[in-house]
């Protein structure tokens, strides 16, 4: 009996190859970091041979690059989908908040990739002009909604929309990275449904408070 011959089949379509290849990369740079990641690991569950995931992607950590901006991408698309446009200044805020924490909780993987560029003193970030191109749009989008929350009266005038940014990004990254921990030492879980809709509400209300003219 002749085996089919999977080779033609990636020659024929390298997008989808190149897409499993970022799908098994992403998980098992999840899994085990940069360091304790395994090529031919990866090119198992992507289900192909170790010659045709270098072919692509060149070596381990031009792969984990690809990773990088594979995630950065899908999150940079999920955010501009938002139409922050048609809500009121500080409704825009609440509604990216709330986007954002909900992401991470709902991407893992995006949490443990980013402690792991971390640990690397986000070197292969440093290197990928695309991630920081990836950033701006979104910190330039909350600055036009500071902007218009300014002008209404309703949000105060001496707001940095980057400071703002990584408070935001910071509420629900710290809770994602440290969610076993917190439960450890705290007793609680955090991440349960009652206990998230808790903290989001917590959270959400330190944020206005914080932005509204007093």
């Amino acid at each position: 009996m002749t085996m089919p011959d999977t080779s033609q089949k990636i020659k024929r379509d390298p997008e989808r190859t190149r897409q499993r290849i970022l799908a098994a990369a992403t998980e098992e740079f999840a899994e085990r970091g940069l360091s304790g990641a395994r090529v031919d690991s990866i090119a198992r569950r992507a289900d192909i041979n170790e010659r045709m995931l270098y072919y692509y992607y060149g070596n381990k950590d031009q792969l984990y690059t690809a990773v990088l901006e594979d995630v950065y991408l899908a999150f940079n698309r999920a955010e501009h989908a938002l139409n922050l446009d048609a809500l009121a200044p500080l409704a825009a805020v609440s509604a990216l908040a709330h986007f954002i924490w909900d992401y991470y909780a709902a991407h893992p993987e995006l949490i443990r990739l980013i402690n792991n560029e971390n640990l690397h003193e986000a070197r292969h970030m440093h290197e990928s002009p695309q991630i920081r191109a990836l950033v701006s749009p979104i910190v330039d989008m909350l600055a036009s909604i500071l902007k218009r929350g300014e002008a209404s009266g309703e949000i105060r005038s001496d707001v940095d929309p980057v400071h703002l940014y990584v408070t935001i990004s910071a509420l629900g990254y710290y809770l994602m990275s440290n969610r076993h921990t917190l439960a450890t030492v705290m007793g609680r879980d955090l991440m349960a449904p009652d206990a998230r809709s808790a903290y989001t509400a917590f959270n959400t209300q330190v944020l206005l408070d914080y932005l509204r003219v007093k």
